[in-house]
């Protein structure tokens, strides 16, 4: 029996949410409906997230994403072997593109200093959510773009928020990480051991 979720209509994260539920209340596959590209993205995430099999579909100006409980092939892993080991339980919370309060070419300085100061310092964070301003750090800011990679390549998940990035008009120039919504902010950060705000 197939479970259908229509999510036409509702606002981020509310489609993903709605998914989740629906993957947790039953072994039955389900039909998710959308109307969005963006809620379709953050649907199949969470399918490849909780190890389902799932296909998706477009039809009449709707997405239409079949989600069944599955396991991924064995070997499968979204990140490289050997990261975990290098990875803390911290998750670090940004919310502006700059450090401090006084003088913002200062404040720059100093958020462009502490990034690549993450990179040199062991254990890594385990995520690295931006929101707000935080999202020009992950988009036209070349400093930090650049070592946010090498966190990247070390197994730290870089997530930007979605609705921030629409925005500011900057979603087309993301450079580093994936595009979140704040359901997968929400999750990662219940899921830290440890969590630091920054902005």
């Amino acid at each position: 029996m197939m479970i259908q979720v229509d999510a036409r209509g509702l606002a981020c994260p509310q489609p993903v949410i709605l998914a989740k539920k629906a993957l947790e209340a039953s072994n039955d596959p389900i039909m998710a409906i959308v109307d969005n590209e963006t809620a379709k993205e953050n649907i199949i995430k969470l399918a490849k997230s909780m190890n389902c099999e799932y296909r998706d579909y477009e039809k009449d100006g709707l997405f239409y994403i079949e989600i069944s409980k599955g396991e991924l092939p064995e070997g499968s892993t979204t990140e490289e072997c050997g990261a975990e080991s290098k990875l803390g339980d911290t998750v670090i919370f940004v919310q502006a593109d700059k450090l401090g309060r006084g003088d913002d070419e200062l404040g720059a300085l100093l958020m462009r200093n502490l990034i690549y100061t993450l990179t040199e310092s062991e254990p890594y964070p385990k995520a690295v959510l931006f929101v707000n301003g935080g999202a020009t750090l992950t988009t036209v800011n070349e400093h930090t773009v650049e070592n946010l990679r090498i966190l990247e390549g070390a197994g730290v998940k870089i997530v930007t928020c979605g609705t921030c990035l629409d925005v500011f008009g900057l979603k087309e120039k993301l450079s580093v990480g994936v595009i979140g919504n704040m359901y997968d902010i929400v999750d990662n950060l219940k899921a830290a051991g440890n969590t630091i705000t920054i902005g």
